[in-house]
């Protein structure tokens, strides 16, 4: 910390302010990062996090404020004027060309014109280095949620940036590969460079993080050393108040089964997919199963076959309350008392363009808002969206906003509250709080606990392993395909999971328990 303590700031910024129509995003904000410093950015969702950081990558400009560039007033109004300053960023909402493959879309994003074919050896280098491991040559549409993820850092890796901004960088990623990233940002610090880090996983914070600035509302209302704090105290003072802790206590052994998976098998989506091999398991009234593994092992194929987006054969390979349901539509499952919140928020769960009004249509049509004759009952669509908005605290201008105005956690909230105010028997839920501040995780929490203690049956399916281990009953690994036998959670530790989730198998699981 010598350089850092004799050097300018790396980045300075100072009255960072910016409007949006009825909103105050940042409100007066300043930050300091210096050389060598990994410096955490907190906050509620909403709390003018990502507009901050898509000001300093030149995304978005300020209404007022200063930027300062090793100690030099700076005006960045494109991301190519940040990168040639040395900034790269993660996003957590990609910045991907579906249509594309891993390597064009490395290419694109740096800077000079260097060739696919030249890149894809680097991309694999880099990737095995820090535990990212990419296929060049795989069309982006092909990939899941962690493999995009994944994109995202080796492309910022490869520009060797003097401030790397990472937002939730490790949301998908096995205790093992977080390790791994954790000594890579660590020796990228020790080399001078500054790394601005946003993530919700407070303990995360305070094991890599040298100082924490902490944003509310849109202004700066603390600094701290994360080392010295608690999880308890940084997430008091990211919300204003005490988090207050989830409860659930699992249904009794004897409950009736509600959701279960008889050796489903299915093929890949697509050639560069994983398929199921005899995924069993069987999830009891006021259960929760959470299902780990690393992206891109058949989540997205299990998410499908259990939401009903693919049919699966034979019919009683998923059985809902004793009836088949491998053959039915989505709304058939949906009218038997199945719901299904997807791991991917914008373009999957929700139309992004589309005001909340009409997005509650998309699973609660004719749970909530069909009227008499079969016609749609727009008071109703109002009056739905708008208890979402109000029991699940999302921040937003208004039941008429866009989708693709909110946070990424505020959005999660709302795709969450969706579903589960239409009271299913059954919930499949991929990520559940992928991006979610403390407060709000702590929210969605007790609602999933909620459900369960309602006698629902929830799927967990998600790569944060704390989650898991808070939300789960039991868990199961899902690695290339095969489930491992479900397990209580009492009796994994994360490194165990880790393990299975990095490809060291366990016996799969044949018979449903």
């Amino acid at each position: 910390m010598s350089v850092a303590a004799a050097a300018p700031p790396r980045l300075k910024l100072r009255g960072i302010t910016k409007r949006f129509p009825g909103t105050l995003a940042n409100d007066a904000v300043d930050l300091v990062v210096r050389p060598g410093e990994i410096h955490a950015l907190l906050g509620e969702n909403g709390a003018g996090k990502s507009t901050l950081v898509k000001i300093v990558y030149g995304l978005l400009a300020a209404d007022a404020g200063e930027i300062r560039w090793d100690g030099k007033p700076v005006s960045i109004q494109s991301p190519n004027a940040a990168r040639a300053l040395g900034i790269a960023m993660v996003f957590q909402h990609f910045s991907l060309f579906d249509a594309l493959t891993v390597a064009e879309n490395v290419a694109l994003g740096l800077p000079g014109s260097r060739s696919v074919e030249a890149l894809a050896p680097v991309i694999r280098e880099v990737g095995d280095a820090y535990g990212l491991a990419l296929d060049p040559e795989r069309p982006v549409h092909t990939l899941s949620v962690g493999e995009r993820q994944r994109i995202e850092v080796v492309r910022a890796l490869l520009q060797e940036p003097r401030l790397l901004v990472m937002d939730e960088p490790t949301s998908v990623l096995t205790p093992q590969e977080v390790e791994r990233l954790f000594e890579t940002l660590r020796r990228l610090r020790d080399a001078g460079v500054s790394i601005l880090y946003i993530s919700h996983k407070l303990d995360e914070i305070r094991e890599l993080c040298d100082r924490a600035t902490i944003l509310r509302r849109g202004r700066v209302v603390a600094t701290a050393d994360p080392r010295a704090e608690t999880a308890a105290t940084l997430g008091a003072l990211m919300v204003g108040g005490t988090i207050g802790g989830a409860a659930h206590h699992a249904g009794p052994a004897s409950a009736a089964v509600r959701l279960e998976a008889r050796a489903l098998t299915l093929p890949a989506m697509s050639p560069t997919g994983t398929g199921l091999t005899g995924v069993s398991f069987a999830v009891r009234a006021g259960e929760i199963l959470g299902i780990a593994g690393v992206a891109g092992n058949g989540q997205g194929e299990l998410l499908a076959a259990l939401g009903g987006e693919v049919a699966t054969q034979p019919a009683d390979a998923l059985l809902l309350d004793g009836v088949p349901i491998g053959a039915l539509d989505v709304r058939r499952r949906r009218a038997l008392g199945l719901a299904y919140v997807p791991e991917e928020r914008v373009g999957h769960g929700s139309v992004g363009e589309l005001p909340l009004t009409d997005n509650v249509l998309l699973s609660g049509l004719r749970a909530r808002v069909m009227g008499a004759l079969g016609m749609l009952d727009r008071g109703a669509t109002r009056r739905y969206a708008a208890e979402v908005v109000a029991r699940f605290q999302v921040a937003t201008t208004g039941i008429q906003a866009i989708a693709r105005s909110l946070s990424g956690g505020n959005l999660q909230k709302f795709l969450i509250g969706r579903e589960l105010m239409q009271g299913p028997k059954v919930l499949v839920c991929g990520q559940p709080t992928w991006g979610v501040d403390a407060g709000a995780a702590a929210a969605v929490h007790q609602a999933l606990f909620d459900l369960a203690n309602q006698g629902a049956a929830l799927v967990i399916v998600s790569q944060d392993l704390d989650e898991l281990f808070l939300l789960a009953d039991r868990i199961a690994v899902l690695n290339r395909g095969r489930l491992s036998a479900p397990r209580p959670a009492g009796e994994l530790d994360a490194e165990a999971v880790g393990l299975l989730m990095g490809g060291v198998h366990g016996e799969t699981h044949d018979v449903a328990a």
